[in-house]
């Protein structure tokens, strides 16, 4: 169902309760006139004047129901809104389209970057966005993101935490007429619309190309990310591609190689300090699926006094990452310009809730279907490009990467 469509349904409905009203009014003031001349012209003018006030309230809270589209979105209650809605009054097909963002999380540095950058490339193109975060709960998600289709969003966006569970939204949202668009995750087993993200098996060759070149013999850990992220396959995936031929000559040995709970710092580090007891502080690399995890891996080689005396491989391109590349227990991180992921997706966002077809050169099959693909290219990042990339592009500040630097 297009608006345009969702839209003209209530405008019939605001007519015809203006229609009613007005009915009831005229119907009034015949029973008024008829009313027997003994009650004089004051008491019929003191009857004319109460009936006044209450017409009035009637007609603004028709107006307020029918007129106004019917939306409904900008309450309060974990949500968070745009603000492209508080200008200029709108009327009719001025009315600005509305953007729902399913996030599962706000408690990681990356995802509060997503958060902004979306939302202003959502208001620059003129919608009104409203965003929830589920914070890792699934039946969270699930139920917020039914919020939102319940108070009339015209497209969705899903950022899930379990790529399996958030199939239940793209079959509520399509029952309501509303289309979904993956970002940076993939949902899986459900006719998503279309997915925008980075080339994530790309992004895990780049981490295994960087660190093989390092160590393209030796002993390797791999700390993966939450089993349930088809994000966390992916990039695994493109770690082994690189890996598995030198796996296969016996070259490197994956001594340890464990999924993070959830994504957690904290289960991390239990995989990284398991992965060393294991093998009795004799490893000679870690790639790890993304820069929180990396964290905890450089906190654990620091216990054990092996911090910068191995490399270690994250992504995401966060600040904390920047600044142990800097200091040197970090060997490398992928940048992913999140503002070019936020831009596009909201750009794609709205011309899927205008109903038009978005051609994509790639597909990927989710379980269930091919689904339309948007794929951006990742970039390495290590100490020689720092300046060139993350700096450049102002994602971090120069004086916050090397804030900690002797």
């Amino acid at each position: 169902m297009t608006v345009a469509k969702r839209r003209a349904g209530n405008k019939r409905l605001g007519r015809r309760n203006v229609s009613a009203m007005v009915a009831v009014l005229l119907a009034l003031l015949f029973v008024l006139a008829a009313c027997d001349g003994s009650n004089g012209k004051a008491e019929r003018g003191e009857a004319s004047r109460a009936a006044t006030p209450d017409a009035t309230a009637t007609a603004t809270a028709d107006a307020g129901s029918g007129a106004a589209g019917g939306t409904g979105v900008g309450h309060s209650g974990g949500v968070d809104t745009g603000a492209a809605a508080t200008g200029a009054p709108q009327t009719g097909d001025e009315e600005p389209i509305t953007i729902g963002f399913s996030m599962d999380t706000l408690l990681e540095e990356r995802w509060l970057k997503d958060r902004d950058l979306f939302r202003a490339a959502g208001e620059a193109l003129g919608a009104k966005v409203v965003i929830m975060a589920a914070n890792g709960d699934d039946a969270k998600q699930i139920s917020q993101a039914e919020t939102m289709i319940a108070d009339g969003v015209d497209i969705l966006v899903v950022a899930p935490h379990n790529a399996e569970a958030t199939a239940a939204i793209v079959k509520k949202a399509h029952s309501a007429g509303v289309k979904v668009l993956s970002y940076d995750r993939l949902v899986k087993n459900a006719d998503v619309d279309l997915y925008v993200s980075f080339d994530n098996e790309m992004v895990g060759e780049l981490q295994a190309r960087a660190i093989t070149k390092l160590v393209p013999k030796g002993k390797y850990v791999y700390i993966g990310g939450a089993d349930t992220d088809n994000n966390a396959h992916l990039f695994k995936a493109g770690v082994f591609n690189v890996l598995q031929p030198l796996i296969d000559r016996g070259d490197i040995t994956v001594v340890y190689d464990q999924w993070s709970k959830d994504w957690t710092p904290a289960n991390a580090l239990v995989n990284m300090r398991q992965a060393l007891a294991a093998n009795g502080d004799r490893i000679d690399a870690v790639i790890a699926a993304n820069d929180a995890t990396a964290g905890s891996v450089v906190q654990a080689l620091a216990e054990a006094g092996l911090a910068g005396k191995i490399p270690v491989a994250g992504q995401d391109a966060d600040l904390a990452a920047a600044q142990r590349i800097v200091a040197g227990t970090q060997t490398m991180t992928v940048y992913k310009p999140i503002k070019l992921l936020a831009d596009t997706a909201a750009e794609l966002a709205m011309r899927l809730a205008r109903g038009e077809t978005v051609q994509t050169d790639k597909k990927l099959n989710n379980g269930k279907t091919e689904v339309p693909s948007v794929l951006l290219t990742p970039i390495a990042v290590d100490l020689s490009n720092l300046e060139d990339t993350i700096i450049a592009d102002g994602f971090h500040s120069r004086a916050d990467v090397y804030k900690n630097a002797p």
